[in-house]
């Protein structure tokens, strides 16, 4: 018995080893601060920015380059679904709450490197950023 507990617990271990190494993600989802972000802009011209407020709020004034996802369409999920899994995003919204909640939901659509700007473009402005005119 004790030997086939002792073989039962090598084969769980080996098990959870070879399921963390197929398990392990070079997936980048994360929080920064709108000067990080500017940097992150700056340095990568392939660098995709995502404005996920309203049509209206876009209109009032975005980050150079933005383009328009509205959080609040119902379509929503299925709109980022169709994009490039592997680009790598720039996402922004008024203050952070909805890019926040989106966070997930480009984690759930298996999205590889998100760079959510803390507290939004609010933040951004404050922060001395330029905002431009759509």
């Amino acid at each position: 018995m004790k030997s086939n507990t002792k073989a039962l617990i090598a084969g769980l271990m080996l098990g959870a080893v070879v399921l963390a190494g197929c398990s392990s993600s070079s997936a980048t989802l994360e929080t920064v601060s709108p000067d990080a972000a500017a940097t992150i802009i700056a340095e990568d011209s392939s660098e995709i920015i995502l404005d996920i407020r309203t049509p209206a709020e876009f209109d009032q004034g975005i980050i150079e380059g933005a383009i328009n996802i509205d959080f609040y369409e119902p379509t929503f999920s299925s709109d980022l679904d169709a994009l490039d899994k592997d680009a790598r995003y720039v996402v922004y919204c008024r203050s952070g709450s909805r890019s926040g909640e989106a966070m997930s939901t480009f984690a759930d659509l298996g999205f590889t490197n998100v760079t959510e700007i803390d507290g939004g473009i609010a933040n951004w402005y404050e922060t001395g950023l330029p905002v431009v005119l759509p």
